[in-house]
């Protein structure tokens, strides 16, 4: 196989193993997953849960940014969280206008457990993976964040 024959089909590797990985990431976003007393959760109630933090206290415009969401669409995902028991929302004490998101104790045991899942996975990834594979692989996922936030 000539080079220019050998690059292009490295190329082609690389393109479809993306592809792949992309459709096995939208299959883990389809699927709810349980979470401690939590019980069963969708990712976007789970990665709603982990963008408020164990500590909390976070504004709804803040949460809607940090999701990159619409105040509507964070409104309908507290809602459920609320009806779950795993958020509160209080005024903020200086703007009336404003609300605050906190978890209930319930919903951090639900982000300590999403917490866990992602310590597991990188677990499996340094028994497969040594040190400067597994700095290249997070460089990777840095350009692929980057390149997709554009």
């Amino acid at each position: 196989m000539d080079k220019s024959n050998h690059l292009s089909s490295d190329n082609n590797k690389g393109s479809r193993n993306l592809g792949r990985l992309i459709l096995q990431l939208r299959r883990l976003e389809r699927h709810p997953h349980t979470f401690g007393k939590a019980g069963s959760l969708t990712p976007s109630e789970i990665h709603t849960i982990e963008a408020i933090g164990y500590e909390g206290g976070v504004l709804m415009s803040e949460l809607a940014a940090r999701l990159a969401v619409t105040k509507g669409a964070v409104t309908q995902l507290i809602v459920r969280l609320e009806a779950k028991d795993l958020v509160t929302r209080s005024p903020h004490p200086h703007d009336s206008r404003a609300t605050i998101i906190s978890l209930t104790d319930i919903g951090k045991e639900a982000f300590k457990a999403h917490e866990e899942v992602h310590i597991q996975f990188y677990d499996q990834l340094r028994s497969q993976l040594n040190e400067q594979e597994i700095e290249i692989f997070e460089k990777c996922i840095e350009t692929l964040n980057d390149i997709l936030r554009k």
